[in-house]
């Protein structure tokens, strides 16, 4: 082979390499993926068996399809009985609410929607407004509130907690003290005493993934997070390299992580973070269907 071809077969080759790089970056961040669980959870009532909670988290603006049809596509598709959006819904540093509040409006037609915000929605100085909007759109606000959900004459207790970074000034080696604080008032004011024999059935929805010892000293059933964005980037045998509020090699990003009688489901989120990359981490839909602990596989 003359020096003519070689030199064109490597620039096919190279082109080759590009193309597929490309193609990789863009599955990695635009090619979502339904994770589903199914949690065995104790005090479950009978006539909740079976409920399905699909998980919305991080999405920064994001737009997955034109308008983001794919992701209400596949939000359709799994046919949630209800669906929680643990925060950052907006993006602080590239703002753009109308594409938060048009997925969490068209979300509001599939199932009810309950929403709680992150870290990025207490920077905006246009957070009244966004709480507006999705109170129009038919979306339940839980900051610091909880709602009881009702099926055959049983019920679960829904809770919600505000982001720590809200607080003014935000004093950030107090987030545990912040939200432990928080989620105490909460649970006093929905009339539940954590441990009490016949307590009801608690669904947290929070942002923060790293404070499951937070949420297990107060008895939580089942809690929803994100923030964690899974890491980022995630790699081969060594895992995810940064989480916001964990650092470099953090340990909760995805999955569900158990302590005591509290099971945490935590998304690994939807859209960017700082780094607008994802690497071998692409976006994510939970959902999680809740079971009798006796009726579990």
């Amino acid at each position: 082979m003359d020096e003519r071809k070689r030199m064109l077969v490597k620039g096919a080759a190279a082109g080759a390499g590009a193309l597929a790089a490309a193609a990789w970056v863009a599955w990695s961040n635009g090619g979502i993926q339904t994770t589903e669980y199914e949690l065995a959870v104790p005090r479950l009532p009978r006539a909740f068996d079976g409920v399905r909670i699909a998980q919305i988290s991080d999405l920064h603006n994001a737009e997955l399809g034109h308008a983001n049809a794919r992701l209400l596509k596949r939000l359709h598709r799994v046919k949630p009985d209800f669906i929680a959006i643990t925060g950052d819904l907006v993006d602080s540093r590239r703002t753009r609410v109308d594409v938060g509040m048009h997925v969490a409006a068209q979300a509001a037609n599939i199932a009810p929607v309950f929403f709680v915000p992150g870290n990025h929605e207490a920077r905006l100085r246009e957070y009244p407004q966004i709480v507006s909007r999705l109170k129009r759109a038919g979306v339940t606000v839980l900051g610091n509130a909880s709602v009881s959900l009702r099926r055959g004459g049983e019920r679960i207790v829904l809770l919600g907690l505000t982001d720590p970074v809200f607080r003014r000034p935000y004093p950030r080696g107090a987030t545990p003290q912040i939200i432990d604080a928080q989620l105490a008032d909460v649970l006093v004011r929905a009339g539940i005493e954590p441990g009490a024999e016949h307590a009801p059935c608690t669904v947290l929805l929070t942002h923060r993934p790293e404070l499951l010892a937070v949420y297990a000293a107060r008895g939580i059933d089942v809690a929803f997070a994100g923030h964690a964005h899974g890491g980022q980037v995630r790699l081969p045998a060594v895992g995810p390299l940064f989480a916001p509020s964990q650092g470099f090699f953090p340990k909760v990003t995805a999955g569900v992580h158990t302590l005591g009688a509290t099971q945490l489901v935590v998304s690994r989120g939807l859209g960017p973070s700082v780094v607008p990359l994802r690497v071998n981490n692409r976006p994510e839909l939970v959902v999680a269907t809740l079971r009798c602990a006796d009726d579990s596989l």
